[in-house]
């Protein structure tokens, strides 16, 4: 009786708990990417691309457009830059400078667009993050009547040749431990609670990021 009442704070979190899905995140990238020597790359406003002349993207669906849009693409853009910026072993350039090289710009194709910022903040690629959802999560983190729910695309752009050389879709709502008993490693990271929009995005970023980081970036730059 008294192992089963020990026991019984771990049940209550394992049934309140909440967390990510096994595959929240699917990524694509080129046969030769390794061999591309992508070593110093640009994040890219919302401002400095348009969805309607996009390149052609690996995860190709087209974001719907919200009233929120904006907020989220430059919380998106954010975290991309956040996550990158603090992994070793390559060059992400500052937002800042990205931004004002971006906002000089005249009209012009996204490819050029893409092309030209790339060029002038000598990057070898530029990284674009693409929301497709951001719900908020209704609630606190403690207890949640509607789960944050994000989905969003980064493609990486070969600023040379103009072609997406990486790409990764990242799509969860947020389940309860007791709908979702795969993901229990995720607890050790984050605690048992209930994320926001902005925290899962951030940590849906970090996933890929890492990802990338793993396959361009596993030997310092010479």
């Amino acid at each position: 009786m008294l192992n089963m009442l020990k026991l019984l704070p771990a049940l209550l979190l394992v049934g309140l708990g909440c967390s990510f899905g096994p595959s929240n995140i699917q990524s694509r990238h080129s046969t030769d990417l390794e061999t591309r020597r992508i070593r110093r790359i640009a994040v890219l406003p919302p401002a400095a691309t348009s969805e309607a002349a996009a390149p052609k993207i690996l995860f190709g669906t087209v974001p719907e457009q919200k009233s929120s849009e904006r907020d989220s693409a430059e919380n998106l853009a954010k975290a991309i830059y956040s996550a990158m910026a603090a992994l070793p072993n390559w060059q992400i350039v500052s937002e800042s400078e990205v931004r004002e090289v971006s906002q000089g710009l005249g009209p012009a194709s996204e490819a050029a667009r893409l092309k030209h910022i790339g060029a002038m903040v000598y990057a070898d690629a530029v990284m674009i993050g693409r929301v497709q959802r951001y719900r908020e999560r209704v609630g606190d983190e403690w207890g949640a009547k509607s789960p944050a729910s994000v989905a969003f695309v980064l493609d990486l752009v070969d600023v040379r040749r103009g072609d997406v050389i990486w790409s990764a879709r990242f799509d969860e709502t947020q389940k309860s431990l007791s709908e979702n008993i795969f993901a229990l490693g995720d607890i050790g990271q984050r605690g048992v609670r209930w994320l926001s929009a902005d925290q899962l995005a951030q940590d849906g970023v970090k996933k890929a990021v890492s990802q990338l980081h793993q396959i361009i970036a596993r030997n310092p730059i010479s």
